[in-house]
């Protein structure tokens, strides 16, 4: 990893639609300010201010490892300073004189009514085309999973999609060649044939970091939290590490505390050892989030629900913490102090966080109740990761909660307990009673401490009902 930086502005060169852009701006200033106070591109608009609805989405097309990645984020919550050497793509990029490809499946299904969303749509429409070599019904709705709409009821949109995705059959796995053909099908302008040659021509600075400045990984908390405070401050970007964010040893998996949601979701690491993610992965934010929020910054933020903290504390991770003078590792169950108090001195940067390799035949799972099943924060959140021996007993768990205390909570002594004993109904129902002393949920928003505590007991007999239901009946101990 490195920083951008600097100061109270940054110089920063991109390319913006079919046009290079050189500016000065501070590097926390949103992307969706820029473009619409400052371009005067108006397609993306602002809503919620938190990247929730979409309306605000646009494209970032960036050089990873030599090879040109497109992924949809909200603009809203996007800082500038990471815009740099890259390719931004708003709806007035992807306009021809005619409707494309998108805007008139869109427009034969009545998808779009009062418009108003309907940029964030072929946004997002448009980057999963460029992204993926297959196209599915299910994966080209999952891709708009973050965009919200008022007035169609999404079925026009859903038919719209499925229109597409029949129409657009295709195996193109070679990048270049998934370009020529979208522009052949009026997906996308010619002009992204010559993108990737343009961003190797681009030549931008990379500096070191101001020691008090505030450091952004992927931004989607700190702009939703502090934008003002942001502007009146240093700060410093976390840029991606031009190595592999991803890799293990013979014991460990290695990850670059900047990998965002959908590196984690997306490597074949992760799909080795913790199984298919993906199902985990649709529980958490929405797509435009998941392609930049950081997993170093979801442990920083220290929110007592933050999902990859849970599923991380339950893997037993620990922290690569640096300075300009020390590196040392912290255990992330030891990270937490309190309601968001670090242990974490001045000056010191989580660089990398290291899972040990879940022994063969051991078994995860994630749980998670919000007040809608997806795009929310959780009301109470759990992971557990169990291996059993051969006559049925538990030879290692670890069981983490969120919602439930005022730090991601590790349940040691609940995990303790079930260590050697038998995995049967009895058994977890003792375990329950446990964990139900360890935690110290409050009332607010999210559901009442009685609430809370009713829920973790779904959580925990879920992990178990979901992973050896061949010997745990949930029903029977609700």
């Amino acid at each position: 990893m490195f920083y951008i930086f600097i100061g109270e502005k940054m110089k920063i060169k991109f390319i913006l639609n079919n046009y290079l852009i050189e500016t000065e701006s501070h590097p926390a200033k949103s992307l969706l300010d820029f473009l619409r106070k400052e371009q005067k591109l108006t397609g993306p608009k602002e809503v919620c201010k938190e990247g929730d609805c979409g309306a605000c989405t646009v494209l970032l097309g960036e050089i990873i490892d030599g090879a040109l990645n497109y992924k949809s984020v909200a603009s809203c919550i996007f800082p500038m300073g990471k815009v740099n050497g890259k390719h931004v793509v708003t709806i007035e990029g992807l306009n021809e004189p005619k409707l494309n490809f998108i805007q008139k499946h869109f427009a034969e299904e009545g998808a779009a009514q009062c418009g108003f969303c309907t940029p964030g749509y072929i946004s997002s429409l448009t980057g999963y085309f460029l992204t993926n070599s297959q196209y599915t019904e299910t994966t080209a709705t999952m891709a708009i999973s973050g965009n919200i709409c008022r007035c169609t009821g999404y079925g026009s949109i859903k038919r719209a999609v499925k229109n597409m995705v029949s129409e657009l059959s295709s195996s193109k796995t070679d990048f270049d060649e998934r370009i020529n053909f979208l522009v052949e099908r009026n997906v996308i302008p010619s002009y992204f044939k010559n993108i990737k040659e343009r961003l190797l021509e681009l030549e931008t600075a990379k500096t070191g970091t101001p020691r008090n400045a505030k450091i952004i990984g992927g931004g989607s908390d700190l702009l939703v939290q502090m934008p003002e405070k942001l502007m009146e401050s240093e700060v410093a970007i976390l840029e991606r590490a031009d190595s592999e964010l991803i890799t293990e040893n013979e014991t460990e998996i290695i990850l670059d505390a900047n990998s965002t949601f959908t590196d984690f979701a997306e490597s074949e690491l992760i799909k080795k050892y913790l199984g298919n993610f993906d199902a985990f992965a649709k529980l958490i934010a929405s797509p435009l989030i998941r392609n930049v929020a950081t997993l170093g910054g979801n442990i920083v933020n220290a929110s007592p629900i933050g999902d990859f903290s849970i599923i991380l504390l339950a893997l037993d991770t620990k922290l690569e913490i640096v300075s300009d003078n020390e590196t040392r590792e912290v255990k992330l169950e030891n990270f937490y102090r309190g309601y968001k108090q670090l242990n974490l001195n001045d000056g010191e940067i989580v660089r990398k966080i290291i899972i040990p390799k879940p022994a063969e035949n051991s078994k995860f799972n994630f749980e998670k109740v919000s007040k809608r099943m997806h795009l929310d924060i959780a009301s109470v959140n759990s992971a557990a990761i169990v291996l059993l021996s051969e006559n049925k007993a538990v030879e290692s768990v670890r069981i983490s909660a969120g919602g439930v205390a005022p730090i991601p909570t590790y349940l040691r002594k609940t995990s303790e307990y079930l260590i050697g004993k038998a995995l049967i109904n009895e058994t977890l129902a003792e375990a329950i009673k446990i964990a139900d002393d360890e935690i110290s949920p409050i009332s607010d928003i999210r559901g009442s401490a009685e609430y809370k505590r009713k829920l973790l007991k779904r959580l925990i007999l879920a992990h178990f009902a979901v992973l050896y239901p061949e010997l745990i009946s949930a029903g029977e101990l609700i």
